[in-house]
């Protein structure tokens, strides 16, 4: 008889969820062309979830021992990202104060760039003197939803479903009055539209969590917001914690030339709606999953006015049942080069002073639109310069990668921006199997990875990539042995 089957995951899973909005006046700019420096207000809340994966044998009716093959820890936290400094002392606080192992930790990001910039550097502004005490308190708070997952854990099964949202479009755009590139809206762009849910149900058929993985750069808001805000991730899990009564946690994809079809604004009233659309999209999905350790199978015909073909949700047999028990875990780095003509922090501090210059020359004459763009520059070369001191000597990178298999699932993390192509060319190479790909896992060092064909076309991720033309497509081949790896594996 024919059938259909559904991707399904069992493990053991904890959730806490708890929120992380920084105080109004806090320093909010994150955008270069902003004017302002303090928050002004609270659009929506941010949060953080933490979620607790440990693996289920399906032979054992006890919780296995916490080790770093059987646990990952993930918490998703609505901040654009943290620099490596700021990333390196909260991952330090929460594994001290959890009695985590550093390993275990994998902290991503919902990338909303309206949170305010959490960055030590910016402490002698307006409102950097709340930055230090904003992040000790987060790393109390992060540290505390840790422990309560890691206290409600209990067996789960998670059934995927994949579906599709137009709210992400490409964002190369080429200006030919500019003469190149701008980010922003390409109509002619390809965008990866696929959204994927995860649905996770206790043994007693209550909806736990969601997840909802889907790449685009949480932009709707721009430099003309003076609000803190989660952008359209806020309203999209609003809309499905409505229906589920659970947590809906958003893990951002390969969304490296991907954002909003509409963005960069400054009015809430447009992330919101944006949030919508995702959020309905997810939520059509999740309600079309089947359920738990089932398969749909065609039953046979019933004669009625036509002769009717009947289907069928029947339970998984044990064999394929246990199979959703699956379980692998490892973490390794991939060593990515250097692009070489990478600039010196030397270089840049000069193209600072030469921006300053060209400021203090806009402000006397009073040429507003000069001196904006005038600390635009001054912001991007702060910023490349906080990218420089935090790469590692040598000529390499080691990335670090996080991949585990529950079941017919895989759960992929890498640190930085990357472009859609990571999420594309593996989902098309092994067609049919379900990947979950988180990006920002733990920060990023290298900013972003872009795809070789748009290297030295000035495209804005390209030209602040500090890894090497040809990264992105390594990186995406050694992740695609290490899936085939496992999936002709036996474990």
């Amino acid at each position: 008889m024919p059938y259909v089957e559904t991707p399904n995951s069992r493990c053991l899973l904890g959730v806490a969820t708890c929120d992380i909005t920084p105080p109004v006046g806090i320093y909010h700019r994150m955008w270069g062309a902003a004017t302002h420096e303090r928050a002004a207000g609270v659009h929506r809340p941010l949060s953080a979830t933490a979620v607790v994966f440990r693996a289920l044998p399906a032979d054992s009716t006890a919780a296995p021992a916490a080790t770093n093959d059987t646990e990952q820890v993930l918490v998703a936290v609505d901040h654009c990202l943290l620099f490596a400094r700021e990333m390196e002392a909260l991952l330090t606080a929460v594994a001290a104060q959890t009695e985590v192992p550093r390993e275990r930790l994998l902290v991503v990001f919902s990338h909303t760039h309206s949170a305010g910039l959490m960055s030590g550097d910016r402490r002698h502004l307006p409102g950097g003197e709340l930055i230090a005490p904003y992040l000790e308190s987060l790393a109390v708070k992060v540290s505390e939803i840790v422990r309560q997952a890691r206290q409600t854990l209990q067996p789960v099964a998670l059934v995927y479903g994949t579906g599709r949202c137009t709210l992400a479009a490409n964002r190369d755009l080429r200006d030919e009055s500019a003469g190149g590139f701008v980010c922003g809206f390409n109509p002619d762009g390809s965008a990866d539209d696929t959204v994927l849910v995860a649905r996770a149900t206790n043994d007693a058929g209550q909806v736990v969590a969601t997840f909802v993985n889907y790449a685009c750069h949480p932009t709707t808001l721009a430099w003309e917001n003076q609000l803190i805000s989660t952008d359209f991730p806020g309203a999209m899990r609003e809309v499905i914690e409505a229906a589920t009564g659970a947590p809906c946690i958003f893990l951002q994809g390969a969304s490296g030339d991907l954002g909003p079809r509409e963005g960069n604004v400054g009015e809430p009233d447009l992330a919101d709606r944006n949030g919508r659309q995702l959020g309905y999209a997810a939520l059509a999905t999740l309600e079309a999953l089947a359920p738990p350790g089932t398969r749909y199978e065609y039953a046979g015909p019933v004669i009625s006015g036509a002769t009717i073909g009947v289907w069928n949700h029947l339970p998984l047999a044990a064999d394929a049942a246990a199979a959703k028990h699956r379980w692998r875990l490892e973490r390794w780095n991939v060593s990515l080069p250097y692009r070489p003509e990478l600039p010196t922090s030397d270089k840049v501090r000069s193209a600072r002073e030469r921006f300053e210059t060209a400021l203090r020359k806009a402000e006397q004459s009073k040429d507003d639109a000069a001196a904006r763009d005038a600390r635009a520059m001054i912001e991007r070369m702060d910023r490349q310069l906080s990218r420089l001191d935090a790469l590692p000597t040598g000529p390499d990178i080691p990335l670090p990668v996080w991949l585990w298999r529950i079941g017919d699932a895989f759960w992929l993390a890498v640190e930085a921006e990357h472009y859609q192509l990571l999420q594309r060319a593996l989902r098309e190479k092994f067609y049919g199997t379900t990947i979950v790909v988180m990006t920002l896992a733990n920060g990023s060092r290298p900013t972003y990875l872009p795809t070789a064909e748009v290297y030295d076309t000035g495209v804005y991720p390209e030209t602040i990539a500090v890894l090497a033309r040809g990264s992105l497509e390594k990186l995406i081949e050694q992740i695609a042995a290490r899936i085939a790896e496992w999936q002709n594996s036996p474990a």
